[in-house]
């Protein structure tokens, strides 16, 4: 029992010396480099689940297991190999890994401003919800119209990022979000098909824009310039992108980098609904898309 006291009077003087000692001398810079390093290392970890870096993550870390070999069984010839790989790994790193980086680093750049805004704005969500859940609705009917007539299309949707430099590329038209006029500007003799139409507070803001081709190696091979298209503006900004393919009809969204496909009706407008319309606003969408419903059967 004696010996048990013992123990525990050793943890708690341990626990007085190595914590409750330092944390009395602690500042609040102390608390703010913590966290500052707390969010930099969790931002680099994610940068690496989400990008290709994740097989260099593993490969590097397999060569720190044989540094730590190397280095506790002296073999001088590979620590020689070893710190020259070092001290070159890391350009080599950076050059191999600049479209990724520089992705990161304008997300980044966006991210607090979007913040302030969003904050700013809650009040405004809730007067243009049923805006926002017309205009769901009227893309959502002509993407589902140019698929069934197998007309390629792709309409991206401007968030918080702005896209003026690929707005820039294409013919400046501010028109009221419209069915028909989406349909024409995607006709297959349009002189405007071919390119992107960005949509920026919910109106056909520019046609026939130009957008950055995405440069991840891991995209599957048969996909065309429209989809590397729409993923590569989805990997730089916040867009939301919707794809309409050519040669099947087939429906996709393109959003943070990642393409989801095969949307019938339903669930594109559920999954716009869900990307663009505030989780506190939904139930209120549903109501009144039950309301719709109701009408229409008694019409």
């Amino acid at each position: 029992m004696e010996q048990i006291m013992k123990f525990f009077d050793e943890i708690v003087t341990l626990f007085n010396l190595h914590v409750l000692h330092r944390l009395e001398h602690i500042r609040v810079s102390d608390v703010l480099d913590i966290v500052i390093l707390t969010l930099m290392l969790f931002f680099v970890f994610k940068f690496i689940l989400d990008k290709r870096a994740a097989r260099l993550a593993k490969g590097l870390f397999v060569v720190l297991i044989i540094t730590i070999l190397s280095w506790i069984l002296d073999m001088k010839a590979i620590m020689l190999i070893l710190q020259n790989f070092y001290q070159a790994g890391i350009i080599a790193i950076i050059i191999m890994f600049q479209p990724e980086l520089r992705s990161a680093l304008e997300k980044l750049g966006n991210a607090p401003l979007t913040n302030i805004k969003h904050i700013s704005n809650i009040s405004n969500d809730t007067r243009s919800s049923a805006f926002i859940a017309n205009s769901i609705a009227t893309i959502t009917e002509t993407v589902c119209n140019l698929a069934l007539e197998k007309t390629g299309a792709l309409i991206v949707i401007e968030q918080e990022t702005k896209l003026g430099e690929h707005i820039k590329t294409g013919t400046l038209i501010n028109a009221q979000l419209s069915s028909q006029l989406l349909k024409n500007i995607f006709y297959n003799k349009a002189p405007l098909h071919d390119g992107a139409v960005i949509l920026r507070n919910y109106r056909i803001y520019s046609a026939g824009c130009y957008l950055p081709l995405s440069t991840n190696e891991d995209i599957d091979e048969n996909m065309g310039t429209r989809h590397r298209s729409a993923i590569g503006i989805s990997e730089v900004s916040d867009a939301i992108v919707i794809i309409v393919s050519e040669e099947t009809g087939r429906i996709s969204i393109a959003h943070n980098g990642e393409l989801k496909q095969n949307y019938s009706y339903k669930s594109l407008q559920k999954e716009l609904t869900k990307l663009l319309l505030p989780s506190d606003n939904k139930k209120n969408n549903n109501k009144s898309n039950k309301k719709r419903e109701e009408t229409k059967k008694e019409v």
